[in-house]
């Protein structure tokens, strides 16, 4: 079966305009915020449907692994398809999945949860159509706009959805979620211009291609590496600190542990900078200096462990840290030649999400053999692999920075 466009050609209005990259980072910010609802209600979706909550916390990994599957699947038709039909109607069926998940069982939730991260896949649809639209000189900033929009609904969905809880229950959320992702489907048909037909190409040969993609830039696996450890770490870190927050001394509440997420908007800040950094030509240099960031937060969240300020303090740098880690792995593929960028991206965005599935499942775990001492020293010793393959890769990387 071969995919073909039916689109006209490009016009001048297809640039990126603010309103579009406004729009197009608020759209991210929901996708990417529908994997995180859970996060902080772990505790609650426990007692409410009577499990463990270390089953519960699976709720973050199958998500995430759904959300690995749909990118693989899903986002490499952006290279080939409609994207002014293809966003809309994968918001639509997102709904559909988001409205399931107010599940009266456990494992209904469960299979819910794994169709949402199937599904909400938009953002990483609108990333590689807004490096395409963007003009070369801008081309990182707007990249970076759209990242910090995503990063944004990561950290706010904590926040929103503890707040929501508290007062509605946890199945609310996802509700409101739904009814969101209809109305952003009929912003974006509107607002994403007529593009040129591409070639078609088969789906097989398309999935395939993605490898092959990969494998025809040296800048791409250690990239790849990297981001996707910094993933893992991101993941482990805030999975892990809903089990920190709960326990004594704190003993907080789920719209409490959801209010700690403000403290890391000062990541989209980050990413949003992080976007010029790279347009000026420091990307590689930035990059280790992020990891080297990610690693020293983590050592003062160990000795932090009892602070809540200490901890609000460490969750800035380590957001910080994190997400410029990210926007910059991502801009620096996403600026490689071809007509590949949305191949590219799913390449990026699986290896960090298979990192985040495993982070968020690797919690539970290190949690209960060594509580937050052990989660810190093994995501301390993921950053400092990251930190390791990103010495070693530094004239690959260099040379598409």
């Amino acid at each position: 079966m071969e995919c073909v466009s039916t689109t006209t050609v490009t016009t001048p209005a297809a640039g990126m305009t603010r309103t579009r990259t406004i729009v197009f980072a608020i759209a991210g910010g929901l996708a990417v915020g529908n994997l995180y609802w859970a996060q902080p209600l772990i505790e609650e979706i426990a007692g409410s449907l009577g499990v463990a909550s270390s089953s519960a916390a699976t709720l973050v990994t199958v998500t995430q692994i759904g959300y690995a599957l749909g990118i693989f699947l899903v986002v490499p038709l952006g290279d080939v398809l409609n994207r002014r039909k293809l966003i809309p109607a994968v918001l639509a069926v997102s709904s559909l999945m988001l409205l399931g998940a107010a599940a009266p069982s456990f494992s209904l939730l469960l299979g819910a949860l794994g169709g949402v991260g199937l599904t909400t896949v938009s953002a990483q649809l609108l990333s590689p159509l807004a490096s395409e639209l963007a003009a070369p000189e801008q081309r990182g900033r707007v990249v970076g706009t759209i990242a910090s929009g995503a990063l944004i609904g990561i950290l706010l969905s904590r926040t929103v959805s503890g707040l929501v809880a508290e007062a509605f229950g946890w199945r609310a959320i996802y509700v409101i979620a739904a009814v969101l992702a209809v109305a952003l489907a009929v912003v974006l048909y509107a607002l994403i211009p007529r593009l040129e037909p591409r070639e078609p190409i088969r789906y097989a040969r398309l999935l395939g291609s993605v490898f092959t993609t990969v494998a025809q830039y040296r800048a791409v696996p250690p990239t790849l590496l990297i981001s996707g450890l910094g993933f893992t770490v991101f993941s482990l870190f805030w999975t892990s600190l809903t089990f920190l927050l709960a326990a004594p001394p704190f003993s907080y509440s789920v719209g409490q542990i959801g209010l700690l997420g403000l403290a890391g908007l000062a990541g989209a800040l980050a990413a949003r900078r992080a976007g010029a950094i790279h347009d000026r030509g420091w990307s590689v240099p930035a990059t280790g200096a992020a990891l080297a960031l990610l690693a020293l937060s983590l050592a003062g969240a160990w000795l932090a462990s009892g602070s809540i300020i200490g901890l609000i303090v460490i969750v800035i740098l380590l957001d910080v840290a994190a997400q410029a880690n990210l926007v910059l792995s991502q801009t620096r593929l996403l600026t490689l030649p071809g007509s590949a960028r949305s191949r590219l991206n799913t390449a990026v965005v699986v290896s960090n999400f298979i990192g985040g599935a495993a982070g968020s499942a690797m919690s539970g775990p290190l949690w209960s053999a060594g509580g937050w001492t052990a989660v810190i020293f093994a995501a301390l010793v993921l950053t400092l692999v990251a930190l390791a393959v990103w010495s070693a890769s530094r004239t690959r990387l260099a040379a598409v920075a």
